[in-house]
């Protein structure tokens, strides 16, 4: 009974997959879905091949603007960070005002990427946390005893010695 059944479900697929295969395809249909145009953000100047139809969609969602995929993430987490209810033009004026103000800080984007991670590694120096002998280890509340790291990967990036301390680390950042 199972050979059977098995047998029929085998046979079933294999013509259903041989009717798929035998679907002509005309020039205009396979032209249309790869047809690909150029589309240039409007907000940080990111150009992307797009499908015209995936084109329209996007200038349908926001009214007319061509939005490159991070800087509609962009949008939607505006809308979802304000504590009050905002549309989507408002939200996509925001960002593109905060694209403007940022594209005309500073010309070289490696030197805003080298500011950035600065700006992140001394948020994360300066920032109190108790000593735990593995990033995701608990602490011990009832021992007198704490683990805590006593050298640092950053001394064999920095050329230091390897008896690095954060106070070593933070006279580097200075």
């Amino acid at each position: 009974m199972l050979d059977t059944t098995f047998l029929a479900y085998t046979e079933m697929s294999t013509a259903v997959m041989n009717d798929a295969m035998m679907i002509p395809a005309t020039d205009s249909q396979i032209n249309i879905s790869t047809e690909l145009h150029l589309a240039k953000c409007d907000c940080c100047g990111l150009t992307e091949e797009c499908t015209p139809a995936y084109i329209q969609k996007i200038r349908e969602r926001y009214h007319g603007n061509w939005m490159c995929g991070l800087c509609g993430e962009a949008v939607n987490d505006e809308i979802t960070k304000t504590g009050r209810v905002i549309s989507t033009k408002e939200a996509m004026t925001r960002h593109m005002n905060f694209c403007r103000e940022s594209a005309s800080s500073s010309g070289s984007p490696a030197v805003d990427l080298i500011g950035v991670m600065r700006q992140i590694l001394r948020r994360r120096l300066d920032s109190p946390r108790a000593l735990r002998s593995m990033p995701s280890s608990p602490l011990r509340s009832s021992g007198s005893v704490r683990l805590s790291r006593s050298e640092s990967c950053l001394t064999d990036l920095t050329g230091g010695s390897s008896s690095s301390s954060y106070t070593d680390l933070q006279d580097l950042m200075k």
